[in-house]
């Protein structure tokens, strides 16, 4: 069993994967970062209890993380809960995508880790948008070369905004309104919300195919991921796990590699 943790802007998602690659369980706790590392344990634990998770059979555990202050908050955490010490994802590890960004080392570890997840699952070219404290697209070739991202405001993030700069607009749930031209304040933000983005989705698409010249499959992760998909005119693949899919696929790359550096060790040793 693996352990995989995502670690947002937002929230913290914990997962559990079987030897297949399957998800077993799934919970998640905010992102604060003060927490600390016996606040995390006793968070996660709690988590596990309600669910009544068994945890006895994790052998390994990786993490992705895109807020630094709970990195090693995260790594500990995991340590002492299941006696294992996790594998950070970072500029320095195997995935098996080549990275074509000014700075590789400064993509976002969540970026990569879709990628991988999405190139595993699909032929590229890819596009892959995930909605969550900032929605993201991300495009990957065909050769799994990361080619760029584009990055805008969040779903969520633009209606905090809205709400505390307009004080006469409410804070509204994500559902999909009666009419497309809303028929009171309600409405109008809800059209806004979930035509607007989509129509966003639906143009950047266009315009990232144009600049690639070809067609491309085009997945959607994220949170409220599934509310925007229905809505949007292109064909599009929704995967709610692709982060997590991704995490277990990237351990696996470098379990095989720690292996092998392994026994190429053990094989020079046995030489003398």
């Amino acid at each position: 069993m693996l352990c995989v943790v995502d670690i947002g802007n937002t929230n913290i998602v914990i997962g559990l994967m079987d030897d297949e690659g399957r998800l077993t369980f799934s919970g998640r706790v905010r992102s604060n970062r003060d927490k600390s590392v016996e606040e995390f344990v006793i968070e996660v634990k709690t988590l596990f209890d309600l669910y009544k998770v068994n945890t006895d059979r994790v052998k390994g555990a990786i993490i992705s993380s895109v807020v630094p202050a709970l990195t090693d908050v995260a790594r500990s955490g995991i340590r002492d809960l299941m006696g294992t010490d996790p594998l950070v994802v970072d500029h320095g590890i195997k995935t098996g995508i080549r990275i074509a960004m000014d700075q590789p080392a400064t993509v976002g570890s969540d970026l990569i880790v879709d990628a991988v997840g999405a190139c595993e699952k699909y032929d590229g070219p890819l596009i892959i948008f995930d909605l969550g404290t900032a929605t993201t697209c991300s495009v990957v070739d065909e050769d799994r070369t990361y080619l760029g991202t584009i990055i805008i405001p969040g779903v969520k993030t633009a209606q905090d905004a809205l709400t505390q700069k307009a004080a006469q607009l409410p804070y509204i749930s994500y559902k999909k309104p009666r009419h497309l031209l809303g028929r009171n304040t309600v409405e109008s933000m809800q059209s806004g919300l979930i035509y607007g983005n989509a129509a966003m989705i639906d143009g950047l698409i266009d315009r990232v195919q144009e600049d690639l010249g070809r067609q491309a499959t085009v997945i959607m992760t994220g949170g409220i991921g599934c509310v925007i998909a229905p809505f949007c005119r292109h064909k599009l693949v929704y995967e709610e796990n692709l982060l997590l899919d991704g995490l277990w696929y990237i351990y696996q790359k470098n379990q095989k590699s720690r292996t092998a550096k392994s026994r190429e060790k053990y094989a020079a040793y046995s030489a003398y």
